[in-house]
């Protein structure tokens, strides 16, 4: 189906995230932080990333404003997976050049069913 990359700091959400998706038949890849993230980008080419906000080494926000800026990947959506739920925040990822802003905790179904409507948008 399609190449996801995920790009999350904990171990845990980050191996329940790729689980889930690789089972709804993704092709999967993961990296550990916002700067992984960016490389691997323009490594890979995905057809969307999947990235928490808050990372060390360079913040979701910081990710994704560098993937925009970058003629190979500004077209890729980009979603935002965070607990961090006020408006603010999610006004700043949608700045950013986010697709979507989907707040943790999520039920995988409510995930593949959210991953399948953005790459259907993008004709993937």
């Amino acid at each position: 189906m399609a190449r996801i990359l995920i790009a999350e700091d904990e171990p845990d959400i980050r191996e329940l995230v790729a689980f889930t998706l690789r089972f709804a038949g993704h092709e999967v890849t993961t990296t550990n932080n916002g700067e992984e993230a960016l490389h691997k980008a323009q490594e890979i080419i995905p057809d969307l990333i999947l990235m928490d906000v808050r990372m060390p080494k360079m913040t979701g926000y910081d990710a994704c404003r560098a993937m925009k800026a970058d003629a190979a990947l500004k077209d890729i959506p980009v979603v935002f997976l965070s607990a961090k739920g006020q408006d603010a925040e999610i006004q700043i990822g949608l700045e950013a050049g986010a697709e979507e802003y989907l707040l943790k905790p999520f039920a995988p179904d409510q995930l593949v069913e959210r991953v399948k409507a953005i790459l259907g948008k993008f004709g993937k």
